[in-house]
């Protein structure tokens, strides 16, 4: 006999627990479905966020951070520390505490909010009913069954051909969060979000750091402008980044990664290493959802096939986050999360894409929202651009972090925002102005006209509103 339920979630990542709550809030009686597990074996809901992405890479970005400036930067600030070491096990463990202090969070919001939560795996049993049958897979079995069933099962990792992750050799985005110690060198194939995070990490930490990128350019969906300013950056930091590479052959052996590829140039060239984290993207994750028993379409990348609204193909089933199309983002499975719940409630979910912000953790912080200049520039948008450095910032300078600018576009007609691009300290932070202004179609004069505190970095914002006019109040 089947436990019934109105909405069952499978997935217990940012959309899928998310997903769940926001349901629950809005009266259904709502089953969660999540197979991650600790150390222990024990549930760890929070998807590949919480365990081995966001939430985790930014304790180990924060506590290389930290020891960079012990040994770089508090001499300038008059702070004599001698003889700073590193205890990487240490390292690992805050950062184990973190994602457990999240795993254990939302396992308290599912009991605050009445979410009935299974740990497990989830998938298709079959139609019945009006609705589905799931089964989850785990310590125990259970057959559950709901006439609506929202999947957020996620991504994982994409693997070169031929060359599978051991995790201790070859890493994942996983493996690279669990490395016992410093590697003398390290090499990252890709240099997208996680290349540049991990890469600059365990620079820090004291490793010789390559990254080997296939494009020829760098960090080809961000501003061109923005881009070129971080990686003067990351060149001046000694994070050695190669564009253009052609990767041949890998091997693994008892002393590191040997890597055969082919520079912008087209010459030959190898590259040694004690460990080699690959971060080439990833893909949709419906491994085990036994989709053919009912008929769930999957499209040529293996992603669920969803509308506007996160519909599937089949009555009453929807699908959010990363195993369906769009940026593979935590923040973006939750609004897609939320908006779903509500649409099963009769009500009008919101998700923006064009408002969605994006991150890069490093030292400088990369974030941006909207459109670049090359993109304005391919669609025949007539803008106006303005832009102010961090150098001229009374806080950067106080903060000894002046690396970088802010940069903002608007339409040439209407003045409303088209895009901001951010690279230097706090981005993460700052960007959300530009996300909210946006939202309400604001336009560069607004931002030029608001209050901001000073010093402040917001103040960049403003002046790079005011850039837009060709204005400046150069605070």
């Amino acid at each position: 006999m089947s436990k019934q339920f109105d909405v069952i979630v499978i997935g217990g990542g940012p959309g899928g627990y998310i997903a769940a709550i926001r349901a629950a809030q809005l009266g259904f009686n709502v089953a969660c479905i999540d197979e991650w597990k600790n150390e222990k074996g024990g549930p760890a809901p929070g998807g590949t966020c919480t365990n081995v992405g966001c939430i985790p890479s930014k304790a180990l970005l924060q506590s290389s951070e930290h020891f960079e400036h012990a040994n770089k930067h508090f001499a300038e600030h008059g702070i004599t520390a001698s003889d700073v070491k590193i205890d990487v096990a240490k390292m690992i463990a805050r950062k184990d505490t973190v994602v457990k202090q999240n795993n254990d969070g939302i396992l308290y919001l599912f009991k605050k909010n009445k979410v009935s939560f299974f740990h497990g795996r989830g998938s298709f049993v079959k139609a019945a009913e009006g609705g589905y049958e799931i089964k989850v897979t785990g310590a125990a079995e259970e057959t559950l069954s709901a006439k609506q069933i929202i999947i957020a099962t996620g991504s994982n990792a994409r693997a070169l051909p031929g060359v599978p992750f051991d995790e201790e050799s070859v890493l994942s985005n996983d493996g690279a969060l669990r490395v016992g110690a410093v590697p003398k060198k390290l090499g990252l194939i890709g240099s997208g979000v996680i290349g540049l995070e991990m890469g600059s990490v365990w620079r820090r930490l004291g490793a010789e750091v390559t990254i080997l990128e296939g494009l020829p350019t760098f960090l080809g969906a961000v501003d061109e402008q923005i881009a070129k300013e971080a990686k003067k950056a990351f060149d001046k930091q000694g994070l050695k980044i190669e564009l253009g590479v052609k990767v041949g052959e890998i091997k693994t052996g008892k002393k590191g990664v040997s890597i055969a590829y082919t520079n912008a140039k087209g010459e030959a060239q190898s590259l040694d290493v004690d460990k080699l984290i690959v971060s080439i993207g990833r893909v949709p994750n419906t491994i085990g959802l036994n989709t053919e028993a009912v008929g769930l379409q999957l499209d040529e990348r293996g992603a669920i096939v969803v509308d506007g609204d996160c519909k599937t193909n089949l009555p009453g089933v929807w699908a959010v986050g990363d195993v369906v199309r769009g940026p593979m983002l935590a923040h973006k499975a939750e609004e897609e999360g939320v908006a779903v719940a509500e649409r099963i409630a009769g009500q009008h979910g919101h998700v923006n894409f064009n408002t969605i912000p994006w991150v890069i953790y490093t030292s400088p912080e990369i974030a941006w929202v909207g459109r670049t200049e090359q993109q304005l520039k391919a669609d025949g948008v007539k803008y106006k651009a303005g832009s102010f450095p961090f150098l001229a910032n009374g806080r950067a300078r106080a903060l000894g972090d002046t690396t970088g600018m802010v940069k903002m576009l608007a339409d040439a007609e209407t003045d409303e925002i088209l895009g901001v691009h951010i690279v230097g300290p706090q981005a993460s932070e700052l960007i959300s102005e530009a996300v909210v202004a946006m939202e309400f179609k604001a336009s560069s004069e607004d931002i030029a006209r608001i209050c901001h505190a000073h010093p402040s970095l917001s103040e960049a914002t403003k002046e790079a509103a005011l850039a837009v006019d060709k204005r400046t109040l150069n605070f």
